[in-house]
């Protein structure tokens, strides 16, 4: 409403303007540049609905007083057209091509969008697939663990000593084929599963089957889940880790708030460097997984030790420290 009130008011002040058009003073010209001006940025950034409907209601008592006056009314009607009208429609124009560039620049981010949701969902299949073929070798060989282990674990001639190693070896290897499916089913779905496992039970397991593991902890459990995942593979692959490289040595773990974020520190001494071993794939595919969720993580050795810190983005609150 606004904008064609502008509109009517440009147009009424060219009409006025245009009567009586012998004498033209410096100011009279002055204001039909202003208007072609006005006019112009006028179409260009205000749309107006029924624009053509009040150009032509101010044009029409200019043609009234054509019938009494033809030189005046033609004046006034030629002042609306030149310095309005045809000003108006230019910027007018502009403005439905601005229009024009900005659907086909948004179409063409659509079907970019489009794209890269096919492409996601072509990976996601890929993954699912991948991990079924995981499933069933890695699920058949820990299968074959767990068998031998139940017959070593059953054998007349074992000690008690190694009947109770073999038996936990059996549970062990029973626990890792039920997480891998586990992992499968999640990979297999879109809905975003509840952690399932916790970083303190991850930690017995590991001093269950022999490491040594300090837990530091001030985080009150109260963090995103996609959060509390991202630390237990933080720790997860540490300790993995530490058990490969540095076997018998003490690990601390650390899992501390720091400002807007959740700080993850494992630490292990190391005599040197450790070695790649198999494809050496862990600590950049966790990186990758973290950096989905706007977290960082680096890891290092040095100092005789090597380290893996994690920053998480949470806004977890302190609890009791635990160790």
């Amino acid at each position: 409403m606004r904008n064609g009130l502008l509109l009517v008011l440009l147009a009424g002040c060219a009409v006025l303007n245009g009567l009586d058009m012998d004498r033209l003073p410096a100011w009279r010209q002055a204001l039909f540049a202003a208007l072609v001006v006005a006019a112009h940025l006028h179409g260009r950034h205000l749309p107006v609905r029924r624009d053509v409907v009040l150009l032509a209601a101010v044009a029409l008592p200019a043609a009234g007083y054509a019938v009494i006056d033809v030189s005046a009314g033609a004046g006034a009607l030629l002042a609306l057209g030149v310095f309005v009208t045809l000003p108006w429609l230019a910027g007018r124009f502009r403005r439905q091509q601005a229009d024009l560039v900005r659907a086909g620049r948004e179409r063409v981010a659509h079907l970019e969008r489009e794209r890269q949701f096919v492409a996601d969902r072509a990976r996601l299949r890929e993954r699912a697939r991948f991990a079924a073929d995981m499933h069933d070798a890695i699920g058949h060989e820990l299968a074959l663990i767990a068998l031998r282990a139940g017959a070593l674990e059953l054998g007349p001639d074992v000690t008690e000593a190694d009947r109770e190693t073999a038996a936990q070896l059996r549970a062990s290897a029973v626990a890792a084929t039920d997480r891998l499916r586990r992992t499968v089913h999640q990979l297999r779905t879109t809905s975003d599963p509840a952690v399932d496992q916790s970083v303190d039970a991850l930690v017995r397991r590991a001093r269950a089957a022999g490491m040594t593991v300090h837990l530091r902890s001030t985080v009150d459990g109260v963090t995103a889940p996609t959060t509390d995942r991202a630390v237990y593979r933080v720790v997860q692959e540490a300790l993995t880790n530490a058990a490969r490289h540095a076997p018998g040595a003490d690990v601390d773990v650390r899992i501390e708030p720091v400002g807007d974020t959740i700080a993850v520190t494992v630490r292990n001494p190391v005599a040197r460097p450790p070695a790649p071993a198999g494809t050496g794939t862990g600590i950049a595919t966790l990186r990758e997984h973290v950096e989905l969720i706007g977290g960082t993580v680096h890891a290092h050795a040095g100092e005789g030790a090597f380290t893996v810190t994690a920053h998480l983005p949470a806004a977890p609150a302190t609890g009791v420290e635990r160790r």
